[in-house]
């Protein structure tokens, strides 16, 4: 237990320098503008279709169980509010931050972790390129910059699922939904849950290069690599965002 322990903790440091690195690295200027749009692409454009599909969905499911237990209580009107609210604060973000560590978080491992054991990251070292710089950074920066475009558009499909099923499921008057939701829903609601996707995506991508970048054992370690930074993305994501929560909207 106690060396389990230790290790938990030796990779939490490391984890934390290289974050560190990486945001260092960013305010003194190590950034490579063509590489930031490039990884905004893969992680940002090519998850928007799972994504809002997967929003879509939940906001339909949501709004089915929602809206049969409220109409019975005879608060049908409330739906609308009360979608908007979840998928602003809590919802929307979750699923972006869940799309974006099960598909971006395993490539970036996999990419990295596969450079790692072919020792290219080596030659990069050797050539004087610092790993950070090239690697790193760019990822980071593209995680924190698309995963807020992922939670709007996936608030709004959420929300709009969630309207149609309440509409023409649950028989809620379109115009309550659509008031109640205009008068519940805060600003600071919208914005809250935007930070916290920032935050997911800078967690997800410094875990996912870490990973990638300590891969050892060849094609086993990446696979391990691989799954390990999906697990670890996700369960960190799940801690942050109860505290997140309770700070933000308690």
């Amino acid at each position: 237990m106690g060396e389990k322990t230790i290790e938990v903790l030796e990779e939490l440091g490391k984890i934390t320098q290289l974050g560190w690195e990486t945001i260092s690295g960013i305010f003194r200027g190590r950034v490579n503008p063509r590489l930031v749009l490039e990884q905004m692409v893969k992680v940002g454009y090519e998850s928007f279709p799972l994504a809002l599909a997967a929003s879509a969905f939940v906001g339909m499911v949501f709004a089915v169980q929602v809206a049969t237990e409220f109409v019975k209580f005879g608060a049908g009107k409330y739906v609308g509010g009360v979608m908007a609210i979840a998928m602003a604060r809590e919802l929307g973000p979750a699923l972006a931050g869940v799309v974006v560590a099960a598909r971006v978080a395993a490539a970036i491992a996999a990419e990295l972790g596969t450079m790692e054991v072919t020792e290219q990251i080596d030659a990069l070292k050797a050539l004087g390129s610092n790993p950070v710089r090239y690697l790193v950074i760019p990822r980071f920066i593209a995680c924190s910059a698309m995963m807020p475009l992922l939670t709007i558009a996936a608030d709004l499909v959420g929300f709009l699922g969630g309207y149609v099923v309440s509409i023409y499921v649950g028989q809620i008057n379109p115009v309550e939904y659509m008031e109640t939701a205009r008068t519940l829903l805060k600003l600071w609601d919208v914005f809250g849950g935007l930070i916290k996707t920032i935050v997911f995506g800078m967690l997800i991508s410094i875990i996912a290069c870490y990973r990638g970048l300590s891969t050892k054992g060849g094609a086993k370690g990446v696979g391990e690599a691989t799954t390990s930074s999906v697990v670890t993305s996700l369960i960190t994501m799940f801690i942050v965002n109860y505290f997140l929560s309770i700070a933000f909207f308690k």
